[in-house]
């Protein structure tokens, strides 16, 4: 239960009223000094290093093709007349 009176706010007289001032809006002290997002840097960071992964990736890539698919080396005439002989006769076998 409340013990005693309420307190009431103190009322300013009515000619002090009229002479005060409306208080004006908030002081923003960086209005001419805008600052720079920090994101745009990161960002840079961002497509460089995919830039970097792109191509190493890609290089990557192309020496495993490389090791995968080798190239075609020339043979001589008599290597391929062996090769095809080899061939023939793998072919000509049956088993029995």
């Amino acid at each position: 239960m409340a013990q005693g009176k309420l307190k009431t706010k103190a009322k300013l007289p009515g000619n002090i009223k009229s002479k005060q001032k409306p208080k004006g809006g908030a002081v923003t002290k960086r209005a001419n000094r805008p600052i720079k997002p920090k994101k745009a840097g990161k960002d840079e960071i961002r497509k460089l290093n995919q830039i970097v992964t792109k191509t190493v990736n890609s290089a990557i890539e192309q020496d495993i093709r490389n090791r995968a698919i080798p190239k075609r080396q020339t043979m001589s005439k008599a290597q391929q007349a062996v090769s095809e002989h080899h061939k023939k006769s793998a072919g000509s076998k049956t088993i029995t």
